[in-house]
């Protein structure tokens, strides 16, 4: 394996999961250490970030944002904020922050850690095309699917923690356990999140979920 990898941005597949394209830059080179991908607006007024903070506990990023192309507006807790091709934005976690482009063919570059504490990959890329599936309460096929990528990803504990909770909600209480475990013995912050999810309620006097996430 070579110790150093060469992509241009068009060579990443671009992916939707409903809401922005955006590509997996970070899931493409198997970056383990920081948090980064890119999003890209088909026309003016399209929403590029969504609107969100990083202040849950279990997060607390910091992410730096850089218009690589077109033009962006930011607003960050309510402020408005110009930002031309060749732009930095740097947001802390508690600030409320979204972006709309400007002009047709935008490209944000987006990167984010957490102070102080190891970058954990949990494979939401992977799973963020299935995510529509289980908007729409489709969780059977969420879960069918989301075995697939989970055997293309082992290494993704959200990946598997997310294709317990479909098969939680599809009634298959076995296979959810099966891939909680999975999931809270690659991460205890999992673990906790679990201990909460409404996803968890058809399973959640069963005495193996409580000795999981107890």
């Amino acid at each position: 394996m070579s110790d150093y990898a060469v992509a241009r941005l068009d060579e990443i597949d671009e992916l939707n999961d409903g809401r922005e394209p955006w590509r997996p830059v970070r899931h493409h080179f198997g970056i383990t250490s920081f948090g980064i991908n890119t999003w890209t607006a088909k026309e003016a007024g399209d929403r590029i970030i969504n609107e969100h903070d990083e202040s849950d506990d279990a997060d607390q990023q910091e992410e730096l944002y850089f218009v690589q192309e077109g033009r962006a507006r930011f607003e960050i807790d309510g402020d408005q904020v110009d930002a031309p091709a060749g732009t930095f934005v740097f947001v802390r976690p508690a600030a409320k922050r979204t972006a709309f482009a400007e002009e047709p063919g935008t490209t944000i570059i987006a990167i984010g850690a957490t102070p102080g504490r190891p970058f954990e990959v949990f494979g939401w890329e992977a799973w963020s095309q299935l995510r529509p599936l289980y908007d729409a309460g489709e969780y059977a096929e969420a879960a069918d699917r989301g075995r697939e990528v989970i055997a293309a990803n082992p290494e993704y504990a959200g990946v598997a923690y997310n294709v317990a909770c479909a098969e939680s909600l599809a009634g298959r209480k076995e296979d959810a356990l099966e891939h909680l475990r999975s999931a809270v013995e690659k991460s205890d912050r999992l673990r906790r999140l679990a201990a909460d999810d409404s996803d968890f309620d058809p399973i959640r006097e069963d005495p193996a979920f409580k000795e999981l996430v107890g």
